[in-house]
């Protein structure tokens, strides 16, 4: 990674801890939790009045996405869902309450701040069938093959590799697994200077993907039936939108081997888990480490 990516990432972690502890902290004073929102676009205000009440005020203050994936995934009875750049946890438990109990939501984050007030939301929330992953969403900590659906709210934009992001996020989904996303897009018009002046990085602006970008590094990873529907306008040219795409059922196998080939390894080629050895890791189901 360059050292302009090391820093844009480094920017994005100390916003989101700053976000999370200003929730964290006002929680704890008499007024209760303030919202750390941007502005009317982003936010707790897109989602329904039913799901915010039934949910801790922290989640709902530590909001900061564009949109509500959850409204769109089409989450069923039973399903293994991933979110990634879970925040304070509003999508993971709104995920786990329409997934059910024989359902699983996975949050993945980076940031220390957000996990533990994402596992504080979901003590009060009372969610049992949740887990948070600390890590980046370039390299997801779990294996190939296990995940229905993912999720993400307005987080890919954030990622300063996102072709790496498309093909995580395809090889954790089982075949037939789908993304319902929401994130930032720009219209194919603006390039990326353009991009920039409408707003910096961390808010969602600057590194977005055009329309034709985005669609193409979704086929590029694998993915079909990719459609993105914008939904509302965020900044002239710059619109949140809807992402969806599918797993093929059957997916070239050498291309779904190579992707997984770190899947419980950490960068040196070891094993991620400490309790098994890099042979060990290899023989797991759909994942290996590299020698």
């Amino acid at each position: 990674m360059s050292e302009q990516s090391t820093d844009l990432r480094e920017t994005v972690r100390e916003r989101y801890a700053a976000a999370a502890v200003k929730v964290t902290e006002a929680g704890t004073a008499c007024c209760g939790p303030q919202h750390a929102e941007v502005d009317e676009n982003f936010g707790s205000a897109r989602y329904a009045t039913d799901e915010r009440d039934a949910l801790p005020a922290e989640a709902v203050a530590a909001s900061l996405g564009c949109g509500n994936p959850t409204a769109v995934a089409e989450l069923r009875e039973g399903e293994r869902v991933l979110d990634l750049g879970s925040g304070g946890g509003i999508d993971v438990l709104l995920s786990a309450r329409r997934v059910g109990p024989t359902g699983r939501a996975y949050g993945l984050d980076m940031t220390e701040e957000m996990l533990a007030l994402a596992l504080a939301n979901a003590e009060k929330a009372g969610a049992r069938n949740v887990e948070f992953l600390k890590g980046t969403i370039e390299a997801i900590p779990l294996p190939a093959n296990t995940i229905d659906v993912v999720i993400s709210n307005c987080v890919i934009n954030l990622s300063v590799d996102k072709p790496a992001v498309f093909a995580e996020t395809f090889r954790v989904l089982r075949p037939d697994g789908r993304i319902g996303v929401s994130d930032v897009v720009a219209d194919d018009a603006l390039t990326p200077e353009q991009r920039a002046e409408r707003g910096d990085y961390v808010g969602c602006i600057a590194g977005a993907l055009s329309f034709s970008e985005y669609r193409a590094g979704l086929e590029a990873a694998g993915f079909t039936d990719v459609e993105i529907t914008p939904t509302h306008s965020v900044a002239d040219g710059m619109h949140s939108a809807v992402v969806r795409a599918t797993k093929p059922a059957t997916s070239n196998a050498a291309s779904v081997a190579r992707n997984s080939d770190d899947a419980c390894c950490t960068p040196s080629g070891t094993s991620a888990d400490p309790t098994l050895t890099v042979t060990q890791a290899k023989s797991a189901s759909g994942c290996g480490c590299q020698n």
